[in-house]
């Protein structure tokens, strides 16, 4: 049996402000313009403060699925993190941190997998069914769809 990783983090360079990558990760509604899961935020508009929840609505394949999310860090500049939830239950931690460069920004994107401890199994079941990956499988699948999410928000921001 296969390790499962539970924390897992890809960056990528970019040539602009953190003010400018910061705004278009804490605008969780554009989210669906970068991610190849998520399809639809349903939230608050603009930049999202610690503490504001939004629903996501997300796609793999035949898998539909949505999340309840919390906001537990929104840093102007410097990170920006979000808990993620399936009915009540911790599923994962979503980052994006923004440290400055010569002539732009690192963005590193973290994913932190919270299956843990009571609820772990439900969690995990759940997860198998509504997106067709077992929790062994998620970080590996997680870090291609982490890449595809940099590297769309780096051509968008980078126009």
């Amino acid at each position: 049996m296969m390790q499962r990783q539970m924390k897992l983090e890809q960056s990528v360079f970019v040539k602009a402000s953190q003010v400018e990558l910061y705004d278009s990760v804490s605008e969780v509604r554009a989210m669906g313009k970068y991610s190849p899961e998520c399809r639809v935020v349903l939230g608050p508009r603009g930049s999202v403060a610690a503490g504001r929840s939004f629903i996501g609505l997300n796609r793999k394949g035949p898998f539909v699925w949505f999340t309840w999310c919390r906001v537990v860090h929104a840093e102007p500049s410097e990170r920006f993190t979000f808990d993620v939830y399936a009915f009540g239950l911790p599923v994962a931690r979503w980052g994006y941190r923004f440290t400055p460069e010569a002539d732009g920004t690192r963005v590193t994107e973290s994913w932190e997998d919270l299956r843990t401890g009571r609820g772990a199994r439900v969690t995990e079941l759940l997860g198998l069914i509504f997106t067709g990956t077992p929790a062994e499988r998620r970080a590996g699948l997680n870090r291609a769809d982490m890449r595809t999410t940099l590297l769309r928000l780096k051509h968008a921001v980078e126009r």
